[in-house]
């Protein structure tokens, strides 16, 4: 009995298991809410930023490529250049910056590898040979260099035109602006009658749709239009200067072999604002006898006492309205009229003497203002002591003896850049100067680009991007220099992945500035500036800013955590600037507020994707 009853008490315990009794279920233990690990980050950077970024935004601003580039062998150096987007304050400018460049070495073939910023208006192959520069652009893997040797082409351009018909002889004399406000007692101004002027124009063979665009995209670039640029006055007299086109060798001598021509190719005065400063302008030119300005003891007096020929007036060339247009369609021949004082009548001929320095001015007539927009303008800046600081074109904040003119050389072809205005752009009119000149070497050249690396050391930051900022240079295929310039952070910092010279991996930030842990370095207004660090190091060819494998990131020994630049879905804590003239921001100062636009671009990477090149003044590190 007791064994039958002990089977079952066992029976009705398994059967109190089964599905058959009304019992309740046991409750499952719940499944804890994953805890998001980034979840404070988030959290802060909405309340830093005030927005929700992009979860698909990997913060990236840089795009790269491999080109090859095919020549023939007078090409001595190639590059690759990309056109950037500036803000001025009549627009947009461009600014062009090298992302790498090699010496040939005889070769006629050469691959470059390049980063360049996303955001870039074009990609361009130079050509560098002992005369000049060929620019192409870049769209496709594969560039060839064909243009012609700027020999050639000057003959078979020149050949196009159709001298006029007819006489020209001097029909009115009068005296100069400078003259008449007793800068140059006496000085005359030579001209034919009114009517032969339309006679003189003659029709001229129009620029490709290439070359105007590479017109457009080099030479603003080089000279960006504007009196400011992203806030700051645009002062390009120092490439003008570095181009080495002044005082005597303003000049270009005369060969005797063919008509010098002068075709007006562009004008931009803000018409028809500022009254039409172009349009109420002409070209004059001068020329002279080489031996005679060597023997002469005042050389400018000799200059100033010259007869001045008119040339162009550019009323019956550019619309009155015109502005900002590249067209070639009109060309003028320049009149010999003999040496010496010419008179009434006195007859010209199209072709000069060979050895014979010719000069050029603007004589600027606008009534808009008068007189304080009306003079002389030389290209010879020895010549412009007085209307450089006269009326409003002092305000260009040109030097007394600085000029107002410069030669530059586009696909061999020889143009001439006035600032004939009240700023130092340098390119309110330009002209291409073709024929009976001696060739001349203009080889501009750029800037490297420059990137930037901001990094915040904490998680939950203040977004200033400042507590350490790298500068990255590509000097070369094998080379990338490296410069720490700023430490807006306390913690103990050390700079990874450089690892050359200086920035050695085990080598504290604040140490290698020579300060405490407790300074902040070049971040705050006022305060002490130091040297950026500065080190060199040697890359493979095939290098790039954005393989993450070589590029720089922090190690904070306080947190005990590396910083890296920001991938996908992640908080701006590391992002890359491809931007030589980024101005990060100061102490504390949010990069949303130095930069209004950097929002736009996190919450949708397809805008504002130039957002780094208008800083709010007074918010950023100058």
């Amino acid at each position: 009995m007791k064994k039958l009853f002990t089977l079952a008490i066992i029976g009705l315990v398994l059967s109190g298991c089964s599905k058959g009794f009304d019992m309740p279920e046991p409750t499952p233990e719940p499944t804890p809410t994953p805890t998001d690990p980034t979840a404070d980050i988030k959290a802060n950077v909405e309340k830093v930023f005030g927005v929700t970024f992009a979860s698909n935004h990997d913060w990236n601003s840089t795009t790269n490529g491999t080109v090859t580039l095919k020549f023939d062998s007078s090409v001595k150096k190639v590059a690759v250049l990309a056109s950037l987007s500036l803000t001025s304050d009549e627009g947009n400018a461009n600014s062009m910056k090298v992302l790498n460049q090699v010496e040939t070495n005889n070769q006629t073939s050469v691959s470059l590898s390049y980063d360049a910023p996303s955001a870039n208006q074009a990609l361009y192959a130079a050509f560098y040979t002992a005369s000049g520069c060929v620019f192409k652009k870049i769209e496709s893997n594969t560039v060839i260099m064909d243009q012609a040797p700027a020999k050639a082409r000057t003959r078979s351009e020149t050949e196009v035109y159709r001298m006029p018909e007819g006489d020209f002889a001097i029909g009115k004399i009068e005296d100069s602006w400078a003259a008449k406000r007793n800068w140059i007692p006496g000085e005359k101004l030579y001209m034919l009658a009114d009517d032969d002027y339309s006679r003189l124009k003659m029709d001229a063979p129009a620029l490709s749709d290439e070359y105007m665009q590479t017109f457009r995209d080099i030479i603003f670039s080089y000279l960006p239009n504007g009196r400011y640029i992203n806030g700051v006055w645009n002062n390009n007299l120092p490439k003008v200067m570095a181009l080495g086109y002044t005082d005597d060798n303003a000049y270009r001598v005369t060969t005797g072999t063919a008509p010098i021509v002068v075709t007006p190719v562009y004008k931009r005065d803000g018409s028809p604002d500022y009254g039409r400063e172009v349009y109420n302008s002409d070209l004059y030119y001068y020329y002279f006898k080489e031996e005679a300005f060597d023997a002469a003891t005042d050389k400018v007096a000799f200059l100033q006492n010259l007869p001045k020929f008119k040339l162009i007036p550019f009323n019956i060339h550019f619309g009155p309205d015109e502005d900002d247009v590249i067209r070639k369609d009109a060309a003028f021949a320049a009149l010999y009229f003999g040496d010496g004082t010419p008179d009434i009548g006195t007859k010209g001929s199209f072709i000069f003497p060979a050895g014979y320095r010719i000069g050029f001015m603007v004589r600027a007539k606008t009534t808009t203002e008068a007189p304080n927009k009306q003079g002389e303008l030389y290209f010879d800046g020895r010549l412009n002591t007085k209307i450089n600081s006269y009326g409003n074109f002092k305000s260009s904040k040109l030097g007394a003896t600085d000029p107002r003119a410069t030669w530059f050389k586009l696909n061999n072809r020889l143009l001439q850049l006035w600032e004939s205005g009240t700023d130092e752009d340098f390119n309110d009119i330009i002209l291409e100067i073709e024929g009976g000149v001696e060739d001349i070497d203009i080889i501009p050249e750029f800037e490297y680009n420059t990137y930037t690396f901001c990094f915040e050391d904490r998680e939950i930051g203040d977004y200033d991007l400042n507590d350490v900022v790298i500068k990255a240079t590509r000097k070369s295929p094998t080379q990338v220099e490296y410069s720490i310039v700023a430490c807006g952070a306390y913690d103990k910092l050390y700079v990874r992945n450089i690892n050359e010279g200086k920035i050695t991996d085990d080598a504290e930030i604040h140490s290698l500035f020579g300060v405490g842990q407790n300074t902040f370095i070049n971040t705050e207004s006022g305060a002490n500036y130091y040297e950026p660090i500065t080190v060199t190091k040697t890359i493979d060819a095939s290098f790039s800013f954005l393989n993450e494998s070589t590029q720089p990131y922090l190690f904070d020994e306080t947190t005990g955590k590396q910083v890296k630049l920001s991938k996908k879905g992640e908080d701006p804590h590391g992002i890359m600037i491809p931007y030589a003239d980024f101005k990060y921001p100061f102490e504390k100062v949010c990069i949303k507020d130095a930069y209004t636009e950097f929002n736009n671009w996190g919450q949708n990477p397809v805008n504002s994707t130039d957002w780094y090149t208008k800083p709010v003044s007074g918010k950023v590190f100058e």
